[in-house]
């Protein structure tokens, strides 16, 4: 099954993909990963999106498009695969459908409220990209990562001014590519908010894809 996973800045998008893919076996792409890895390694390409990322700005479609059509032509996608981050835009979302069959696409619907206090309290592993939430899920040690003993860190993109910025931009661009596949009739709403248990959530999901399966 090919799936996409739509929702805000800090809706859970990651989560909720990596439980997705060990469940059903196939390869969670989380774009926003793939673009940072080569900011990290200092490519041309990575410096380019550096620029984008450090003023909170959505990376140019021909660079994510080139990246996502390349991840999704290897072996291990075949059997399917589940895209978080991506598409972002309707360009996006119509450059995919040339490329690809999309079957069921999840829109998480949270509030921004929630995406706000999420985000800033959000910390980075440096070198393992280990994800903690100072209020929810905090390091053992502060500031550091309890899987490698790495630097914690907050994302330039996490701090308050850039979340509102990068959630008004959501909207604007990302509204059409939800709209573009509600008209195809693959679009599953699920309400995302802090007092629904994950496991409650991911049922909702498993069931979406089990219609989609078998429809």
């Amino acid at each position: 099954m090919n799936l996409i996973i739509l929702g805000p800045p800090g809706g859970g998008k990651g989560t909720y993909a990596s439980r997705i893919s060990e469940e059903y076996g196939i390869p969670h792409i989380a774009t926003g990963d793939i673009l940072r890895r080569e900011v990290n390694e200092k490519s041309e390409l990575g410096k380019k999106v550096e620029d984008y990322l450090d003023r909170g700005a959505l990376v140019p479609d021909e660079i994510v498009n080139e990246i996502v059509k390349k991840r999704i032509s290897e072996p291990d996608c075949q059997e399917g695969f589940v895209l978080d981050g991506y598409p972002r835009t309707l360009a996006q979302a119509k450059a995919l459908d040339e490329v690809t069959e999309i079957d069921l696409v999840i829109n998480l619907e949270v509030s921004e409220e929630v995406i706000i206090d999420r985000l800033t309290n959000r910390r980075v592993c440096r070198d393992c990209g280990e994800i903690y939430n100072l209020k929810s899920m905090p390091p053992e040690k502060e500031g550091v990562c309890d899987k490698c003993g790495g630097e914690l860190y907050q994302r330039e993109d996490d701090r308050p001014e850039v979340i509102k910025k990068r959630l008004r931009e959501y909207v604007e661009r990302t509204q059409p590519v939800i709209d573009f596949y509600r008209g195809k009739e693959l679009v599953e709403d699920i309400v995302a908010e802090e007092e629904r248990p994950i496991d409650e959530m991911m049922g909702e999901i498993y069931e979406a894809m089990e219609k989609g399966l078998t429809a």
